[in-house]
């Protein structure tokens, strides 16, 4: 919507949906963290092991989603494709993060300081 509302072309939409993916996932996890009494260094640090590999196996998914399929750039929120591409992204992520947590990593890290 940002990047429509701008006039911008593919590949800085692309690049500004990456920056507000990593953004909003480290604030989610952050947020709690700190609110719970964790210092601030340490919930950076717990939220970016907890979130990297995650976030970029989602933005992955999804980035090649929308190169690859014609007409996923152009999907909004009353399209499938939209839902469907994010649909897929979270499903490629979940043996992703299942892995991390069976390891004490991912967000196994964040419930252990709740």
């Amino acid at each position: 919507m940002i990047a429509t509302a701008l006039g911008w072309h593919d590949i800085p939409s692309i690049l500004l949906a990456i920056v507000l993916a990593f953004t909003f996932g480290y604030g989610l996890t952050l947020r709690p963290l700190i609110v719970g009494g964790l210092a601030v260094r340490a919930a950076v640090r717990t939220a970016l092991a907890s979130d990297t590999v995650s976030i970029s196996v989602m933005e992955v998914t999804d980035t090649a989603i929308v190169v690859a399929v014609p007409g996923a750039m152009a999907a909004g929120l009353l399209d499938s494709l939209f839902w469907g591409s994010l649909a897929l992204s979270l499903a490629v992520a979940f043996p992703v993060n299942r892995w991390l947590i069976v390891r004490g990593l991912g967000h196994a890290v964040v419930h252990s300081h709740h």
